[in-house]
């Protein structure tokens, strides 16, 4: 006897476009506090709250100060929430907190974010060409009502423009005692270890050691397609690969910790001290693939 076909559709349930800038109750304050109160829904990362309704030195307030958690990292972003299509005065604004929270606080990196409703087709292409020169990522905000509940879904229209993979000035070099008292003794080892699985596919690499990561060398020559921080208790390996759907899930499914993935164009790995040989094949996976793009 044939089983009866479940009905997938039983459950279903329209969702509703909602137009902020014309909801009597769902208006940007509301937008904000939500942001606020979960940075991570924007899609830039685990992000937290540095500050709300910042006052800027004869410009207003800047919506969100939002920051990397991770003190390696120093990053903040500069975020405008504006509802409705895009306009000249929210970009130029966005612009403007974004280059004085820069020139306040240079010792972090500092990216533009604007939130809005619709980013029409004539102010994306300003924006891109504003996005050679300055870090601007660009967020199309949909509000939807589904049965009782409303949300918000943020798709990344512009995003930060990549420069390739150049290396610039070395940071300062240190020594394996700087790392091993900055870390611990037991997290540069294993540093050693994940060096070891590199060199199974390149026998020519070495360590590195430099004042802000551990990166690696070929020949005399940076070439670090991964890099490692080594802290107290574990060590962050950044993979230096492009981000996607696959590579998330697979990290997921394997439960290593993933921080963030950078502007760099890396995937950030907070790894105990027994991942590395529990993880190992997975790793070497991941840095090979680097590799490979990276000596393309």
């Amino acid at each position: 006897m044939l089983e009866k076909a479940k009905d997938f559709t039983a459950n279903f349930v329209r969702a509703e476009r909602i137009s902020l800038k014309l909801h009597p109750e769902l208006n940007e304050k509301w937008v904000q506090g939500l942001i606020a109160k979960e940075p991570s829904i924007l899609g830039l990362g685990d992000l937290v709250l540095r500050d709300k309704e910042r006052m800027q030195p004869r410009a207003g307030r800047l919506d969100l100060l939002l920051e990397d958690p991770d003190p390696d990292a120093e990053r903040r972003y500069e975020v405008e929430i504006q509802l409705g299509p895009t306009d000249e005065t929210h970009i130029i604004r966005t612009i403007e907190y974004w280059d004085i929270e820069r020139k306040r606080y240079p010792q972090y990196d500092h990216c533009a974010v604007l939130v809005a409703e619709d980013i029409t087709s004539r102010f994306f292409n300003v924006i891109s060409l504003f996005n050679g020169t300055i870090p601007f990522i660009a967020l199309q905000m949909q509000a939807l009502r589904v049965g009782e509940h409303n949300t918000l879904v943020f798709t990344r229209v512009i995003d930060v423009l990549k420069r390739g993979l150049e290396e610039g000035p070395p940071p300062p070099p240190t020594d394996r005692a700087y790392w091993e008292h900055k870390g611990s003794a037991g997290t540069v080892q294993l540093a050693d270890e994940l060096l070891k699985i590199v060199r199974e596919f390149d026998a020519k690499l070495q360590l590195s050691y430099n004042k802000h990561y551990i990166g690696i060398f070929q020949n005399g020559q940076p070439l670090n397609f991964c890099r490692f921080a080594p802290k107290k208790n574990t060590i962050n390996l950044a993979i230096r690969l492009e981000q996607s759907d696959d590579i998330d899930n697979e990290i997921e499914e394997a439960g290593i910790e993933k921080l963030s993935h950078a502007q760099d164009g890396a995937y950030r790995l907070s790894l105990q001290m027994n991942d590395v040989a529990k993880h190992r094949e997975f790793l070497k996976k991941l840095m090979k693939a680097a590799y490979d793009t990276f000596t393309a």
